[in-house]
């Protein structure tokens, strides 16, 4: 059955009500009074530019350049040491960025399971672009995801449900589920997943993985999908 579509934004409200005009017979607004409206309402629109492009004092990121995936839409800051890569990859990723000289298996011909097990530490964040999901869909399509991800991932190994968290990204609907994942091999992996119903004609997913579980790309990991923004 074909998904629905969601609905398309609202317009932004009108800067003041339709049909506004003095009352006849009676004195407008003074010069200054109207200079200082547009002087607060300036302001205010600086300070919310400023707080949105700033960076917390205990952003691990803070400072970091911005990773932009173009065909998914979105833009998520890239931490010290890692590397971009945005060609060779299966068909539902278009883009990641991880720990330097990692394999991860998410490249092509990496067979039917991802294989991202091995030996130590180590940490990836990919996006990709999807069809699009209602709002009340977004839970269960996010937790499915998750789950087959970490299936691909880790194909000898098992997963628990740590989080599952409605949210936003750049004011749109989303949703994050994060699994503890026993790679098989007596190892531990932390998965993170958010799915966001960007617009009408679309969806977009991160997904984040880091080895071992708590380990210290976890951290990381977490930090650049809460950093991510939609373009």
């Amino acid at each position: 059955m074909t998904t629905p579509p969601s609905p398309p934004l609202p317009p932004p409200p009108a800067y003041a009500p339709p049909g506004y005009a003095p009352v006849p017979g009676r004195r407008g607004p003074g010069r200054a009074a109207l200079v200082a409206l547009v002087v607060a309402a300036l302001l205010a629109a600086g300070f919310g530019a400023w707080w949105w492009t700033r960076d917390g004092d205990d952003d691990l990121l803070a400072g970091r350049p911005w990773a932009t995936d173009l065909k998914a839409g979105v833009s998520y800051r890239i931490p010290e040491g890692w590397e971009r890569k945005d060609k060779g990859l299966i068909g539902a990723f278009t883009m990641t960025i991880r720990t330097a000289d990692r394999d991860t298996g998410a490249g092509e011909g990496s067979g039917s399971g991802g294989d991202a097990g091995g030996e130590g530490s180590y940490g990836m964040v990919l996006s990709g672009r999807a069809d699009p999901v209602p709002e009340s869909a977004l839970k269960a399509r996010t937790e499915s995801a998750a789950r087959s991800n970490a299936v691909f991932f880790y194909p000898d190994g098992s997963s628990e449900v740590t989080e599952s968290t409605a949210t936003t990204v750049s004011g749109r609907p989303a949703h994050t589920t994060v699994l503890a994942v026993k790679d098989g091999e007596g190892g531990t992996a932390h998965l993170r997943l958010t799915l966001t119903a960007a617009d009408a004609n679309r969806s977009v997913f991160l997904l984040g993985v880091a080895k071992p579980g708590q380990g210290s790309e976890q951290p990381l990991t977490d930090a650049v999908l809460e950093s991510a923004k939609l373009l």
